[in-house]
């Protein structure tokens, strides 16, 4: 791969800063699954309407998520399948860290 130049490695650091934020995270989550509206998430998530079309805004114009409208109806989902494998081979490597971690801590228990 060859270096990047300034100007794209800027627009890389911005997208991981709108993923560097967990409630984005839990809608992503969510949206790997399935579309969903704002209602639908804003439920799933415990918070306010508001609050999840903030998100998805900022998700949408960094081209995260895609956006439908449907009669009176706006569903979300991943806007491109390499968002989704970005996020199963970053959630993949935590959990299996977090998987070896606790099988060591299970094991110095049985030790002790």
């Amino acid at each position: 791969m060859k270096p990047m130049p300034p100007q794209v490695i800027d627009q890389v650091a911005s997208y991981f800063q709108v993923l560097s934020e967990p409630m984005r995270l839990r809608l992503l989550n969510l949206l790997r699954e399935r579309e969903y509206n704002v209602g639908e998430l804003a439920q799933a998530c415990g918070t306010t309407a508001a609050n999840v079309s903030r998100h998805l805004s900022l998700m949408t114009k960094h081209g995260i998520v895609a956006r439908e409208e449907r009669g009176t109806s706006v569903y979300f989902s991943i806007a491109d399948q390499r968002v989704d494998d970005l996020c199963e081979l970053v959630c993949g490597s935590i959990a299996s860290r977090m998987q070896a971690v606790s099988a060591v801590h299970d094991a110095l228990k049985t030790m002790l």
